[in-house]
C-alpha cells in the first residue's frame, strides 16, 4: 500500500474518531517521518598480536571446539582470550547464567587489548542479555562483535550503540574446517582491513533498482522480537537495508514473521533488501520457495531485492556488515553489494565460492 493510500485511510479514521468525541488520537504523529538510522563506526582493523575473546553468550560450547578455535586465530596472527563461562553449563544449554555470560561480554568490552569478540556458537540466550549489559560500554568501546544465527540480537545492540559488527561464521564452524573454508578466509580478511564488494548471479525473483542505506537484521525468528524493543530496535529507523535469513521454520512461520515487520511498520522504512540463505523452510504452503513467497509480498514497495545472497544457515556464509551504509545495485546481470568502509577494497564473485 503506498503512502497516499495510508495517508487517505488515516485522515479518514482520525475524522471518524475525532467525530465520536476521541480527542486523545494525535492524528499528526501518523504522518511523522522517522528519524533516519546513523551509520555505524567501523572499529579499527586488527593488527598482529591483537586479542581476539572467544565468548559463548547463547548455548555453551565444547571445549574442544574453542580451542582448535584458538590455534585457529593464533595461525591468523592473533591472540585468543577464551571467556570464563564459554563452556560453562547452565539449564541443559546456557553457556553460564545470563548474567555470567553478560559479565564475560562487558569483560571483553572493557579490555582494550581486545579488538574483536568472536561469538563460539548461536542456539538461544542473547535476548536475555540485553537489559544485562551496560550500553555505554558498547559505544565507548567499539570492537568488532562476529557471529549469526542468534548473535542476531548483539549486531541490534551494536548497531543501535552506532558501531558497526560482522554477521559472520562462528568458532562452531572455524573449528570444523581449521579455518580453511571461505567463510573462515574471508572474516580474516576483513579483520585484517580488505573490505568485499560482493557481485552476486542473477536470481528469477530479483527485483531491480538501486538503494543505498544502513545494514540491519539478520536471522528472522531472532530479530523479529526486537522490533518495539526501544534499546536496541534499529527497525523503525528510516534508511535502512533489510537482511534476513532463516533455517527449520515452515513457511507458515516465516509468513508470519514478514507480516508482523509490516504491521510494525518496518517496510516504510525500507530501502532494499537482501534475502539470504533459508535453509529446511519446508512445504506446507504451496510455494515454489521462501523467495516465491517473500518476493509476492515485497513487490508492492518497489525496492531493488536480492535473493539467494550466501549468508545464513548453510555451507556458504559470507561476512556481511552490519551496521554500514551498503549500496545495492540490481539489474538483469546480477547484483552489487557495496559497503561503504575504509579499507582495501576486493571483488568477491559469490558465485564461485565454494567451486
Amino acid at each position: 500500500m503506498d503512502f497516499l493510500k495510508k495517508a487517505a485511510i488515516a485522515i479518514g479514521f482520525c475524522t471518524m474518531l475525532t467525530a465520536c468525541g476521541n480527542d486523545t488520537l494525535n492524528c499528526a504523529s501518523i504522518f511523522e517521518k522517522n528519524d533516519s538510522i546513523a551509520e555505524g563506526k567501523a572499529p579499527a582493523f586488527l593488527k598482529k598480536g591483537d586479542k581476539v575473546a572467544l565468548l559463548s553468550p547463547s548455548y555453551t560450547t565444547p571445549d574442544s571446539t574453542i580451542q582448535k578455535t584458538a590455534e585457529v586465530i593464533r595461525e591468523w596472527g592473533f591472540t585468543p582470550v577464551i571467556g570464563e563461562s564459554a563452556n560453562k553449563l547452565d539449564a541443559g544449554k546456557f553457556a553460564g547464567t545470563a548474567e555470567e555470560r553478560a559479565e564475560d561480554f562487558e569483560k571483553a568490552l572493557r579490555d582494550s587489548d581486545i579488538k574483536a569478540i568472536l561469538c563460539n556458537r548461536g542456539g538461544y540466550g542473547t535476548i536475555q542479555l540485553v537489559d544485562l549489559i551496560d550500553q555505554r560500554l558498547v559505544k565507548n568501546n567499539p570492537k568488532w562483535i562476529i557471529g549469526y544465527s542468534d548473535v542476531t540480537t548483539l549486531h541490534a545492540m551494536q548497531t543501535k550503540a552506532g558501531v558497526m559488527s560482522i554477521h559472520g561464521t562462528m568458532s562452531s564452524s572455524i573449528a570444523k574446517t581449521d579455518g580453511k573454508d571461505v567463510n573462515s578466509t574471508l572474516l580474516r580478511d576483513l579483520l585484517k582491513g580488505e573490505v568485499p564488494t560482493y557481485k552476486v548471479p542473477k536470481h528469477k525473483y530479483n527485483q531491480q533498482g538501486k538503494a543505498e542505506g544502513v545494514l540491519v537484521g539478520g536471522n528472522m525468528a531472532t530479530f523479529v522480537p526486537l522490533i518495539g524493543a526501544s534499546d536496541i530496535d534499529v527497525f523503525q529507523n528510516d534508511g535502512i537495508i533489510l537482511f534476513m535469513e532463516e533455517i527449520g521454520e515452515n513457511l507458515r512461520n516465516i509468513d508470519r514473521m514478514f507480516h508482523s515487520i509490516e504491521l510494525h511498520g518496518v517496510m516504510e522504512n525500507v530501502r532494499g533488501v537482501i534475502l539470504g540463505e533459508f535453509v529446511s523452510s519446508g512445504t506446507d504452503l504451496d510455494y515454489e520457495s521462501t523467495e516465491a513467497m517473500l518476493s509476492q509480498y515485497l513487490k508492492q514497495y518497489n525496492i531493488p531485492v536480492i535473493c539467494g545472497f550466501p549468508a545464513g544457515h548453510d555451507d556458504i556464509n559470507v561476512p556481511l556488515v552490519m551496521g554500514a551504509k551498503v549500496k545495492l545495485d540490481v539489474n538483469s546481470d546480477g547484483a552489487t553489494i557495496t559497503f561503504d568502509i575504509n579499507g582495501e577494497k576486493k571483488t568477491v564473485d559469490t558465485e564461485k565460492l565454494g567451486q
